[in-house]
């Protein structure tokens, strides 16, 4: 198996030090923390989480394994936290329904063997623990409206999601602080989608349009109400280019997961609006380690320079750099092999304790 090497778990400490006069109690993950981001590859979720809990001990995560089929991929696993608000498969697709039928009955099903299996591997982790949902826009982006069309061409269907999805965001949250009484719950809301649905990129059912684009307030409105529904501080992560750093912060967000190799290649106004965030105290899951092709021995130590190099880049104290940063892979693990995905993991965690200065 590929995680039978995994490292024992060990609580994560509740306060760390990063020098004489700087303590880090602000965010809530331990200092030199590494995590995944979600997916991984597989169909088996006691290995997936066996090897979570071994390779990051302060900052573990609910793995999400899409080989499992529909159900188990992101816009099926946040269309089942929806409440009464039905949806099955139709032509390969996800739509809202009238009533709850076999798919969704598959993809409950699936999420509750996740957390009865976590509930079972993680027994007394008393750290934080990381869960991810999918976000609104991105919901409505993927899920189809009972005739035909997104979801997100239909501004009061996308508010009726919203609310529905806030709902059950917030009982999914529960559920897990219920299953992991000791663990303190950090969620992460998915929103890949987020950029085309500002910039009005989402094509129609055709193919041949282009669905108008969303408002950033009115984005930023239901992003904040699902923020607010879970009730613990959220990572916002978006792994595409041109994610919107500076509305995540307004909504609420504690960090901001994006790909590190996008920030670093990204426009002025990006690299301005980051160091803004980050100065204000936000957190920066930095996607370091890439998704594809090999991991080299080397990728841990030069996941650690970049995210170094762009740190000093943004003229940030060097001192709030193992706190405010999480390492984690540049996106999901889920297409690459599970020795490639193993090898991501463990650069992340070797990646993360290189970024304590010297």
């Amino acid at each position: 198996m590929w995680w039978e090497q995994g490292r024992r778990y060990r609580p994560a400490p509740t306060e760390r030090v990063t020098s004489d006069d700087v303590t880090t109690t602000e965010l809530p993950w331990p200092a030199g923390a590494a995590t995944g981001v979600g997916s991984l590859p597989g169909t088996d979720i006691a290995e997936a989480i066996t090897v979570v809990l071994g390779e990051f001990p302060d900052l573990p995560h609910l793995p999400e394994l899409p080989d499992r089929g529909p159900g188990a991929e992101i816009i099926g696993r946040g269309a089942g936290l929806l409440v009464d608000m039905p949806v099955e498969l139709y032509a390969a697709r996800w739509r809202l329904a009238a009533r709850p039928g076999r798919d969704l009955r598959r993809t409950l099903d699936l999420m509750e063997r996740d957390l009865d299996t976590l509930t079972e591997r993680a027994d007394g982790y008393s750290g934080v623990f990381k869960i991810q949902v999918t976000g609104p826009w991105t919901l409505a982006a993927g899920v189809e409206l009972p005739l035909g069309g997104r979801v997100l061409r239909d501004l009061g269907a996308c508010r009726d999601l919203t609310a529905s999805l806030a709902e059950g965001v917030a009982a999914h949250v529960a559920e897990v602080a219920a299953r992991l009484p000791q663990a303190r719950i950090l969620l992460q809301v998915d929103e890949p989608s987020l950029p085309a649905v500002l910039a009005g990129d989402i094509p129609t059912e055709s193919g041949l349009g282009r669905l108008p684009a969303i408002e950033a307030s009115v984005a930023g409105q239901a992003l904040k109400e699902v923020i607010d529904a879970a009730g613990v501080p959220v990572v916002a992560h978006c792994c595409a280019p041109g994610a919107p750093i500076g509305l995540f912060r307004e909504v609420g967000a504690t960090a901001v997961s994006v790909d590190l190799e996008l920030v670093r290649t990204a426009d002025t106004a990006t690299w301005d609006v980051l160091g803004e965030v980050l100065d204000a105290g936000m957190g920066l899951f930095a996607g370091a380690i890439p998704t594809t092709g090999q991991i080299r021995p080397e990728a841990a130590r030069q996941a650690a320079e970049r995210t170094t190099e762009l740190w000093r880049q943004l003229g940030l104290p060097i001192e709030r750099l193992a706190q405010q940063v999480v390492l984690t892979p540049a996106c999901g693990l889920a297409t690459v092999t599970p020795q490639q995905a193993r090898a991501a993991l463990t650069a992340c965690r070797e990646g993360a304790r290189r970024l304590f200065p010297e």
